[in-house]
């Protein structure tokens, strides 16, 4: 019997409890990084853990972000590649997908393949190929070159999840959509798309947390004080020697809340996506 109780489906309130504990443990990082951004240098490193406190409170890394570097440019360089990708990929993979997962042509298996070699083949093992051929097409220093690296980073893993979840819609569904005269666009954007908005809202999470971290193609590919983003313009406070740790936590503490904003706005669906096929 206790073989059989510990078999059962944890349920939606199982799931639930289990996601708000991981989620816990993710802000943890992110509450301690906050509160030291608020603290001296001195208490930063004296009581890390600890709340600022009248006595230890500053607003030095601030001042110095927002005074010292081009802190609203590099927040602008960042969401704008972040979300121009973001858009692209979940508009071009949900169709892709779509066209993979609803229509049988020759190939179709190939191709789907093709997109699974994508995900498991890192695309930073091209770095070389991918510099000569930005510098080939005069896109060197520009966010263009960022958003198409990035859209081809990131559209096998979307394109493998959403037409996952697109084969599980029925299919009488979309005949009855057909059926009406509703055209093949008319059913992809007012009922398929409806349907898998929990996928959706999952890729978009997965797409965009490694875009705005990414410190790799930023620094190959667009270096320029013009067109870095916000994880390039704070290595200027990380020196050899010596580390500016409060400008470095403040810098971050301004980077994690455009992040946190767009997670919220994706939590629900996501939350969704992820518990769809646990819960039953």
């Amino acid at each position: 019997m206790s073989m059989q109780k510990m078999r059962k489906p944890l349920g939606a309130a199982g799931v639930h409890a289990i996601l708000g504990a991981y989620t816990v443990l993710a802000l943890w990082p992110i509450f301690l990084v906050i509160a030291n951004s608020f603290k001296e240098r001195k208490a930063i490193f004296r009581d890390p853990l600890a709340l600022p406190t009248i006595d230890s409170f500053s607003l030095i890394g601030f001042e110095k972000v927002l005074g010292k570097s081009s802190f609203g440019l590099y927040l602008f360089n960042s969401l704008s590649v972040t979300l121009i990708t973001l858009a692209i990929v979940l508009l071009i993979g949900a169709m892709a997908a779509w066209a993979l997962s609803e229509y049988k042509f020759k190939g179709n298996t190939l191709l789907s393949i093709y997109m699974a070699i994508g995900i498991m083949v890192p695309i930073r093992l091209g770095s070389v190929s991918i510099l000569q051929l930005i510098v080939d097409l005069d896109l060197t220093n520009t966010r263009t070159a960022l958003v198409l690296v990035y859209v081809a980073q990131s559209l096998p893993l979307a394109i493998f999840i959403l037409s996952e979840f697109m084969r599980q819609i029925p299919g009488d569904l979309k005949e009855a959509a057909r059926c009406d005269g509703i055209s093949e666009y008319g059913i992809f954007f007012h009922i398929i798309l409806p349907l898998v908005r929990p996928a959706i809202a999952t890729v978009g999470v997965f797409t965009m947390v490694p875009i705005w971290n990414d410190l790799w193609f930023p620094l190959i590919l667009a270096p320029s004080p013009e067109t870095a983003t916000i994880t390039l313009g704070v290595q200027q406070f990380i020196g050899q020697y010596v580390t500016d740790w409060n400008s470095v936590l403040a810098s971050l503490t301004m980077a994690i809340l455009p992040v946190l904003i767009i997670y919220l706005i994706f939590s629900r669906q996501l939350i969704r996506g992820i518990t769809s096929g646990a819960v039953k």
